[in-house]
């Protein structure tokens, strides 16, 4: 199998022409076979306000793709014994429990297994128990959390968490592996080994001139305000450990992360993560429960309702016409990660393809599934 050189020239037609349209701003793409990179490019603007011209080391804050590098720290946990898929989440951090005991109830029940899969019951909220603006360490932040209600039985349903289950992931790893600090931990166990020299939770100073500054092109009346979502141009500090949101990163440094999963685990011949870690992680957890909050966007534009499609903290192509991040060409193993309205990255393994996006400018959801579904269809039939 190749890519065809001539779909690939029209992907980045497409691209352009979306840029020019504005829809959004700019972005850093890479598209490769069996690891071998086959596109990579930079088009538009890192900010299109100051018509700052994209560069292949923009360094993007990539939203809840930064979900995707809290799971491999869980999936690192579990292959070295640390953390088990059952290990409920009062076990590790007993202050979730909250100090009412009338909003305690069926907390005791969930585990690492409802976390990853978004079926802790948890409620779809972007605050996990305190403002985003005062969320800056982990350990408070858990706290905070302890405050927060469960609002369905865990394990019935699936409703995507946009914080509250990836701060409890972060937490649990952090205090079973006995590191002081999430930042620390993410860098030393999966960030130096992969050689993401540029990917940190939080926004070092030394980062902030290669920065893209998020801009919001969605409506007020949305789950999230364009407010909401440039305030994290200033939450994501350099002090800001925030498991589900708060990563900043490279194309080049996503590329080499989602290699790692393409070659489930491997990195230059040894295993950072087991393989079989990797492959229950890719593989359909949820059956087929529902995604709550998708099922929200996908009415807003007359779709129909969507499976969960869930693995373990990754988002799974699955079959059938509903529109997808992925599209309904990429074989049905296909999975990956996506950060609102801006960034995805997903791998093929039946193909071996690989694809990276980050953008500029934040597209309202239901666009943003229509931009990734056609541009993945197109990767799709550039495989011959």
């Amino acid at each position: 199998m190749a890519l065809n050189p001539a779909q690939l020239k029209r992907i980045e037609e497409t691209i352009q022409a979306d840029i020019e349209r504005g829809d959004y701003d700019g972005v850093n793409v890479i598209i490769a076979q069996h690891g071998e990179i086959a596109l990579q490019g930079t088009y538009g603007f890192s900010e299109r306000a100051t018509e700052r011209p994209s560069k292949q080391d923009d360094i993007y804050r990539v939203l809840s793709l930064s979900k995707a590098f809290t799971n491999a720290l869980a999936y690192r946990a579990l292959g070295e014994g640390k953390l088990a898929l059952s290990t409920r989440v009062v076990e590790i951090v007993p202050e979730f429990l909250g100090t009412d005991p009338f909003r305690m109830m069926r907390k005791d029940k969930i585990n690492l297994w409802n976390l990853l899969t978004h079926t802790s019951g948890m409620p779809a909220t972007p605050n996990p128990g305190m403002p985003i603006q005062d969320c800056v360490k982990l350990p408070e932040i858990a706290t905070a959390i302890g405050t927060v209600d469960v609002i369905h039985e865990p394990g019935t349903q699936v409703n995507y968490s946009p914080a509250i289950n990836h701060a409890l992931i972060g937490e649990m790893v952090r205090r079973a592996y006995g590191y002081d600090s999430f930042q620390d931990m993410a860098r030393e166990l999966i960030f130096e080994p992969l050689g993401m020299k540029d990917t940190n939770f939080g926004l070092p100073k030394e980062n902030e001139d290669r920065a893209v500054p998020i801009k919001a092109y969605v409506p007020d009346t949305g789950f999230l305000r364009p407010e909401d979502i440039e305030g994290l141009n200033e939450v994501i500090t350099e002090e800001a450990e925030l498991p589900w949101v708060g990563a900043t990163t490279t194309v080049d440094d996503v590329f080499k992360f989602v290699e790692m999963l393409r070659r489930k685990g491997e990195v230059n011949g040894e295993q950072l993560i087991g393989k079989a870690i990797i492959e229950q992680a890719t593989t359909l957890q949820t059956g087929d429960m529902m995604n709550d909050l998708y099922t929200m966007v996908n009415s807003e534009m007359g779709w129909a309702a969507p499976k969960g499609n869930i693995g373990l903290g990754v988002i799974l192509s699955g079959t059938g016409p509903v529109p997808n991040f992925f599209g309904p060409f990429t074989s049905p193993n296909a999975f990956g990660n996506n950060g609102a309205g801006s960034t995805l990255f997903w791998v093929d393994p039946d193909n071996q393809v690989s694809f990276v996006f980050l953008s500029a400018g934040v597209m309202d959801e239901a666009k943003n599934v229509e931009r990734f579904q056609r541009i993945s269809t197109m990767i799709s039939a550039a495989i011959v």
